[in-house]
């Protein structure tokens, strides 16, 4: 039987196929019986899944990101799609086509390298060109950043979700510098390259999306300015010149300021034309690609409206349905 993928599956269907797992939980209801939640997800999205009779056994028989061969029936429940499991096996290796589980392919995750490199290698500043190339020929760093997800549960929250917000951000710089006259465009599209590589740090990724241990003491932000500083030092090295000053300390407020406000995590709010722009910029990325996917995989059919978001406080139009 063919698969059908999670943004393909509608009301009281019968499935067995293999999704990986995340968020699993063991609980109580308020009879004392235990029960499994847990997240299953494919390349076009995730799903909430409920296994009812469970016991510590079944729980502890699978493990998070990991693949698991699932028996379930589809209801809606509160309107979203919920999967009511009746069984779970850990899946075989010969039944799993990660092709299934990557929402970019490996050619999408080189094209959009491929460009990266590009982009920074046409900075005309000279130190500014030469920090982004002590980036690009460091091979460690490049397969991680080319990895990461730009987050856990929020915009980009995939494998290559990093460069791709990243890259598109570039791309919005690359067409918002020139309005502006005193704006300094290589420094802006440095910020944009830079301003979340402490994520790669900060995320593990190998398959469940989940925080290190020093995300979560430290966090990508601080991890950010350690790494700008570090390579620093190696670009002044390979150019036997000094880093401008002011340059490196109007990357590093980006940097720290991208965030906006204090209540989202900037431990300065952005106090440089460079800065201001990349925060707005970063918004507007973050917000597009959530409310877009929030639309492609809305599991409200039949309607123009999608379900209440309530992490954006409103739910969003779709359009007339055909």
């Amino acid at each position: 039987m063919s698969r059908r993928f999670i943004n393909q599956l509608g009301e009281n269907e019968t499935i067995d196929q293999v999704f990986l797992v995340s968020e699993k939980q063991l609980r109580t209801n308020k009879n004392g019986n235990l029960y499994v939640t847990m997240r299953l997800a494919d390349k076009t999205g995730s799903v909430s899944g409920m296994m009812w009779n469970a016991n510590d056994r079944i729980y502890g028989s699978f493990d998070n990101g990991g693949y698991l061969q699932v028996q379930a029936s589809t209801q809606f429940y509160n309107g979203a799609l919920q999967l009511i499991v009746t069984r779970v096996d850990r899946a075989a290796a010969d039944v799993v086509d990660e092709a299934d589980f990557a929402t970019l392919s490996t050619t999408d995750v080189d094209k959009l390298a491929t460009r990266l490199g590009e982009m920074l290698r046409g900075v005309r500043n000279f130190h500014l060109r030469n920090l982004a190339e002590c980036y690009l020929v460091d091979e460690a760093f490049m397969a991680s950043f080319t990895s990461a997800p730009a987050g856990i549960k929020n915009h980009h929250a995939y494998r290559g979700g990093l460069l791709e917000h990243v890259l598109s951000l570039m791309n919005l710089a690359t067409v918002v510098a020139p309005l502006y006259d005193d704006l300094d465009p290589d420094l802006l599209l440095l910020g944009a390259f830079l301003h979340d590589i402490g994520k790669i740090k900060e995320l593990k990724y190998e398959r469940d999306l989940s925080y290190s241990d020093e995300g979560q003491l430290i966090g990508h932000i601080v991890m950010a300015v350690s790494m700008v500083e570090e390579k620093i030092r190696e670009a002044e090295k390979l150019s036997g010149e000094a880093f401008p000053s002011e340059m490196a300390l109007r990357l590093k407020h980006m940097i720290v300021s991208h965030h906006g406000q204090y209540d989202f995590g900037s431990p300065k709010l952005p106090m440089t034309l460079e800065a201001i722009a990349l925060h707005f910029l970063d918004n507007l990325d973050s917000k597009m690609h959530t409310v877009k996917q929030l639309i492609s995989e809305d599991a409200k059919t039949g309607s123009n409206w999608t379900l209440y978001q309530a992490s954006m406080g409103r739910k969003f139009f779709k359009g007339a349905t055909e």
